[in-house]
């Protein structure tokens, strides 16, 4: 089993600068909970960064393009959380589970029960 997580933008350096952007003028707008549960506005949390590097779970990180690149055929609101098994992508989080989840420590807990 493996998670993947797409988060809502773009790869590359004018995308994330345009990010950085965003979270700076107007936190409140940005389109990416994933990334806002994830991510400061520089760098990765490091609540977050310590779960990743510490856990068992396989794990993969995408953007919108890159997910699309390698998954063609598949269609999603994004930010998502899928589970891929036996060469299936199932959705664990969706765009409105994840508006829910309160803080990063809520979503490494719905990430450890998921693996449970």
């Amino acid at each position: 089993m493996r998670l993947l997580f797409v988060y809502n933008a773009k790869s590359g350096k004018i995308n994330t600068l345009f990010d950085i952007g965003h979270k700076l003028i107007s936190p409140s707008t940005y389109a990416c909970k994933l990334c806002e549960l994830t991510h400061g506005t520089f760098k990765e949390k490091e609540d977050w960064k310590a779960f990743r590097e510490s856990s068992d779970i396989d794990m993969e990180f995408y953007h919108i393009d890159e997910f699309e690149a390698k998954y063609p055929n598949q269609q999603h609101s994004y930010p998502i959380i899928l589970k891929e098994e036996n060469n299936t992508l199932t959705p664990i989080m969706n765009r409105a589970q994840l508006s829910n989840v309160k803080d990063v420590e809520a979503l490494i807990d719905a990430i450890k029960l998921i693996r449970s």
